[in-house]
């Protein structure tokens, strides 16, 4: 007696067109609904409080570091990335701004670009002019996109 023929592989499944669909189309949806609801949460306006305070606490914190380079080294930095002896909690702030420095080196423009999560209002313009006093923040240096 012979052993049975050995018996050929079994042919590989091709997926049908409509799971092909259906594997394209679900995750397009979902990222769809994902980026509808984010808009409508930015537009909504309730991140608005917290966006604001973690934006000023940003502020604050690139002002403190901007001021202290100059005190250090008798210019204020050209980019945030010169700053030294930043920790770990201070790449959040230096992340969230925009910034730039007169050619000069003796002024500065910041704005805060990232509170929580959006934008947040003018928080420099909020700022009581006491807060700016002895500072070099300058509002004529900015807006600093394209710099």
């Amino acid at each position: 007696m012979f052993p049975p023929p050995p018996q050929p592989p079994p042919a590989p499944r091709r997926l049908s067109r409509g799971w092909i669909t259906v594997l394209v189309a679900v995750p397009l949806v979902l990222v769809t609904v994902a980026i509808v609801a984010v808009v409508a949460v930015a537009r909504s306006g309730v991140t608005r409080p917290v966006d604001n305070m973690f934006g000023d606490q940003h502020l604050k914190t690139i002002v403190a570091l901007v001021e202290l380079h100059k005190v250090r080294y008798g210019t204020y930095p050209a980019r945030l990335s010169e700053l030294k002896f930043i920790g770990k909690w201070d790449e959040l702030p230096i992340q969230a701004v925009s910034y730039c420095a007169a050619e000069d080196r003796q002024s500065y423009y910041v704005e805060v670009e990232r509170g929580w999560a959006f934008k947040p209002g003018d928080l420099a313009e909020e700022q009581p002019a006491e807060f700016w006093q002895g500072t070099g923040f300058r509002r004529e240096l900015g807006p600093c996109r394209g710099r």
